[in-house]
């Protein structure tokens, strides 16, 4: 029985493209190294299909080539050979990456660590691709990432919410004031932002629910930025934005300026050269802060001086 696919190759030296495109290849199709030109997958109609489109991408370029079928003569040498697909490192490099993640995840805010986590669902994936012998290292990397998602979810509950549907209302501000505001607990930038806006420019006397999913949204309690709130993202537009135009805040231009940071901090998209200052602050806050209401206290302080200094900004110009 042959075990494996062997391709035996000698590439020209001064073709440096071909030489990294072919090392390139060898590297994500997750070839075994038998030795220095010999390199192995385990047999079968894909990886031998990769190494017989090398082979004659290397022939067609004035290199040499050709692929065999390799079968270990016994168990100890087919031992030997499965080592040479050992991605017990590889697995150790990408648990590294999601400790690191799981670290920081307050500290990144959900869209960014949101971000992060499709990017590491995305490396183990290719690693498991890649991984035709799999163990114990792919077991524990898989738990890692679990866990990692497991720690988004508790800590962003809900995720951020979809896209509404039901398109932008002009709203009487009179019908809003001394209201009880719910939104989802560990708020970061849009959600922050938009409690100071209400608090500052809708409803002085506004109270706050944290809520862990849009379940526990008390029955009379007015819903922001999540899935089936009053309030939420509309369009291209973040739960700030929406408020500036549901409460006609938008022809103020130091509120438009501060929801320009706020949309670019919450969904991307053009920068803004205030907006890396603003969430350093915010980071600084939140270390301060003691709970929810504490860190809106903490936020809506920075967006009081961040609003005033854009006031006098535009005044004095």
């Amino acid at each position: 029985m042959n075990e494996f696919a062997a391709l035996v190759l000698s590439l020209p030296t001064r073709n440096s493209t071909l030489r990294m495109r072919i090392w390139r290849a060898l590297k994500d199709n997750g070839c075994g190294v038998l030795r220095d030109g010999v390199y192995l997958l385990p047999a079968g109609d894909a990886g031998e299909g990769v190494l017989t489109g090398m082979a004659s991408d290397i022939r067609a370029a004035g290199g040499f080539a050709m692929t065999l079928d390799l079968g270990a003569k016994n168990d100890g040498q087919l031992a030997e050979m499965r080592k040479l697909f050992d991605r017990g490192t590889d697995y150790g490099v990408l648990v590294k990456r999601i400790e690191s993640a799981k670290a920081s995840l307050t500290r990144l805010g959900s869209r960014r660590a949101q971000t992060e986590l499709r990017r590491l669902e995305r490396a183990h994936e290719k690693l498991v691709a890649i991984d035709f012998f799999p163990g114990e290292a792919k077991a524990q990397a898989t738990a890692a990432l679990d866990n990692l998602k497991s720690g988004y979810k508790e800590m962003y509950a809900g995720g951020e919410p979809r896209i509404s549907r039901r398109g932008l209302q002009h709203r009487d501000a009179a019908r809003y004031r001394k209201r009880l505001w719910a939104t989802r607990k560990l708020p970061w930038v849009d959600r922050l932002a938009s409690a100071w806006l209400i608090r500052r420019f809708i409803d002085r006397e506004a109270r706050f629910a944290w809520i862990s999913r849009p379940s526990e949204c008390p029955k009379k309690a007015v819903g922001y930025d999540f899935d089936g709130a009053e309030f939420t993202h509309v369009g291209n537009r973040v739960t700030f934005e929406v408020l500036l135009a549901s409460f006609g805040l938008e022809a103020d231009p130091a509120l438009s300026a501060i929801g320009a940071s706020v949309h670019f901090l919450d969904v991307g998209g053009i920068p803004v050269p205030d907006a890396r200052t603003l969430e350093t602050m915010l980071k600084g806050a939140r270390e301060k802060a003691r709970d929810d209401d504490g860190l809106v206290g903490e936020a809506s302080r920075i967006f009081d001086l961040l609003y005033s200094g854009y006031r006098s900004g535009a005044q004095s110009g």
